[in-house]
């Protein structure tokens, strides 16, 4: 069954799957019970609340509406927001806790640009961090200030920042996590409480002003970014990396590769030598390995939902620091390799990992075209089932095009960002198999800046990135990744 955009939003909002879909998500829910979040109560202290006078560029509230009918997945039509940031269904409300180019609490300097991948944490102290990765290129107008003893790169402008919501809509805290890296797009948490960022490039030492090499990953520490400090986890392979998920059963950590050329990106699983080890522990280092699903060279070219595959291999990476040869382009013997168009997301939820192919497209390569599909493996199967296909036949101006960033919500399913053309949205995959648009971003992007232009007839809208539930599930944090705009989400959630 394919999803199109319109029947998304047709009817009561939702569209439904069944079979191995929907087992697949109803069981995920187990993975609110997983890692150092399951265990935190104090985020319950983070949650905004409503101000009485709404401050420009703060809190937003909405009108309280009608009850969402039982069995409904979706919490109803979204209302317009007359502000012009985020629309949300009635009963839900929003602050902005960040936006770019406005001072840092720190006194760092100001609000790094481009805001993507993002995770939530409650530390030791009881207190919510959210680790905001900015994904800057050589050119980015506002970098991430470069601190002592966090920079790794001296010509780098990525890296990370770190947010303490006050609990009031605004922030405690806000200062740089990592810098000098390039191209942080998303990553992912450790059940030990750190943040892993991704450089999503493969630039050289003596490329754009860089003096080292880039392509890696990197640990955080939402408490003390300075016990962590900008080391690459060069085990973990350089390529264009994208997200992270890491099985707190085993330590098995998980990746994409969000590459858009042919051959396109790899799946991958890092085998740690300390699996489970802690804070640093991934610097010892451990075996790389890629997908092979026997018999398919490229992932697009399935299209079912629910479609399985069975005896799934892994196969070790003959070079992961690419040196001479960028991994997905390296001699996996005679059997090839699994291929997949703009691997993205990717995120652990109870014995499974999910992830997410943006997009595929013949006419730059791929063996098949579709607008997005949401894939599950199950390692003690060696599964793989295709949960969800989004288009081609869509219509852009709705949501359901180019899944990015994808997050568990603590009753099971999976919340998705959209990073397509037209307007933007984050929808949800429910545990029944219901996909219900949950927010849209209203922030019209200036010509020069949107990836086809826009103009007033046919705006675009900044992507969404980053989405995350706090610890205790009462609040989702989303960026809009330009104009870079960190909100949170409170209302019903469930």
């Amino acid at each position: 069954m394919e999803a199109t955009r319109r029947q998304i939003l047709a009817g009561a909002g939702a569209i439904a799957f069944t079979g191995a879909v929907a087992d697949l998500l109803g069981t995920a829910a187990a993975s609110a019970a997983t890692g150092p979040a399951a265990t935190a109560s104090a985020a319950a202290a983070s949650t905004p609340t409503p101000s009485a006078s709404p401050r420009a560029g703060a809190s937003r509230s909405r009108p309280a509406g009608p009850t969402v009918p039982p069995g409904h997945a979706g919490y109803g039509p979204l209302v317009p927001d007359p502000h012009g940031l985020l629309d949300l269904p009635a009963g839900f409300r929003y602050d902005v806790l960040s936006r770019t180019g406005t001072p840092m609490r720190s006194g760092e300097g100001p609000v790094p640009s481009n805001c993507d991948g993002m995770g939530a944490f409650t530390g030791p102290d009881g207190r919510l961090r959210l680790v905001r990765n900015h994904e800057n290129k050589a050119t980015a107008e506002f970098p991430v200030p470069h601190v002592d003893g966090l920079v790794y790169d001296r010509g780098g402008r990525g890296g990370c920042t770190v947010l303490e919501p006050d609990g009031r809509g605004g922030l405690a805290a806000e200062r740089v996590g990592i810098a000098g890296t390039a191209y942080n797009c998303a990553g992912g948490p450790t059940p030990w409480g750190t943040w892993l960022t991704c450089e999503e490039t493969e630039d050289l030492a003596g490329t754009t002003g860089y003096e080292k090499d880039h392509g890696f990953v990197f640990e955080v520490d939402p408490v003390d970014p300075h016990r962590t400090g900008a080391h690459p986890l060069t085990a973990l392979g350089r390529f264009q990396h994208e997200a992270v998920a890491v099985d707190p059963r085993t330590g098995v950590v998980y990746e994409t590769e969000d590459a858009w050329v042919e051959p396109f990106g790899l799946f991958y699983r890092f085998l740690p030598y300390r699996p489970l080890g802690g804070t640093g522990s991934l610097r010892a280092g451990g075996l790389l390995e890629a997908m092979r699903v026997p018999g398919v060279p490229d992932l697009s070219v399935v299209q079912e939902p629910g479609t399985v595959f069975e005896r799934v291999e892994w196969v070790p990476v003959p070079d992961p620091s690419a040196r001479r040869t960028p991994v997905r382009l390296q001699d996996f013997g005679r059997r090839g390799i699994t291929h997949a168009q703009k691997l993205e997301g990717c995120y652990w939820g109870g014995s499974r990992v999910f992830f997410v192919s943006s997009f595929a497209r013949r006419r730059e390569g791929s063996a098949a075209d579709h607008f997005g599909q949401v894939w599950a493996y199950e390692p003690d199967r060696r599964r793989l089932t295709l949960l969800v296909v989004f288009g081609p036949a869509t219509d852009p101006a709705l949501p359901g095009e180019s899944p990015d960033n994808i997050c568990l919500a603590p009753g099971g399913g999976l919340m998705v960002c959209e990073d397509g053309g037209g307007e933007q949205y984050v929808f949800g995959l429910a545990p029944g198999g219901d996909v219900y648009p949950v927010a849209r971003g209203r922030q019209a992007l200036a010509p020069a800046a949107g990836a086809a232009g826009g103009s007033a007839g046919q705006p675009e809208y900044g992507e969404f990135a980053g989405v995350t539930f706090a610890p205790d599930g009462s609040v989702v944090f989303v960026n809009c990744y330009t104009p870079g705009t960190t909100f949170a989400v409170t209302g019903p959630w469930r």
